[in-house]
């Protein structure tokens, strides 16, 4: 995996091994970045079920100002340190929690993110949890992107303002109306 665009374009990122984490692929990544490309620069972002932070990553190298990685797993987790580390990215910090104590940790706090990602193991995916606390986190003229199963057609409280299939992948964009 590599990153797209931006100051570290070109540049490869670590994943954890396993099947546990399934990385966004470079043209899922690509594309997702041509859609939301107004509104990385200077971006807060909330990067959930984060993996390998390529998502995340790709943020930061387009112009980010700050990304929040959630992500769970141990070896996720040191992934994501080891590529802000070997890509020298700053304005990333890396929580290890699960998506519902974040979220609600976020939401109680009042923070507010011009771009959520969330790209969860399609199964585990908890759209009860996004429902309740998403549309609190996402500031008013922010953008939620959601990575699902192409069969998915993903129903959350907000507006879809796009929704594409790329091969297995469905990406949805949602906006508050």
């Amino acid at each position: 995996m590599r990153i797209i665009a931006g100051d570290r374009k070109g540049h490869t990122i670590f994943a954890p091994r396993g099947r546990e984490t399934r990385p966004t692929s470079d043209r899922v990544r690509e594309n997702v970045f041509n859609i939301v490309a107004a509104w990385v620069e200077d971006a807060r972002v909330l990067d959930l079920y984060a993996g390998s932070g390529a998502m995340g990553l790709e943020a930061l190298s387009r112009g980010a100002a700050a990304v929040v990685f959630v992500e769970s797993d141990a070896e996720a987790v040191r992934a994501i340190e080891r590529n802000l580390d070997k890509l020298r990215l700053t304005g990333g910090s890396v929580v290890r929690q699960g998506v519902s104590t974040a979220l609600l940790q976020e939401a109680n706090a009042g923070r507010k993110y011009d771009l959520v990602l969330v790209d969860p193991p399609y199964a585990m995916t908890d759209y009860d949890t996004l429902a309740r606390y998403v549309p609190s986190v996402l500031a008013d003229d922010g953008l939620l992107v959601l990575e699902t199963d192409a069969r998915t057609e993903p129903a959350l409280p907000l507006a879809v303002r796009s929704s594409r299939k790329y091969g297995g992948t469905r990406v949805t964009v949602f906006a508050h109306e």
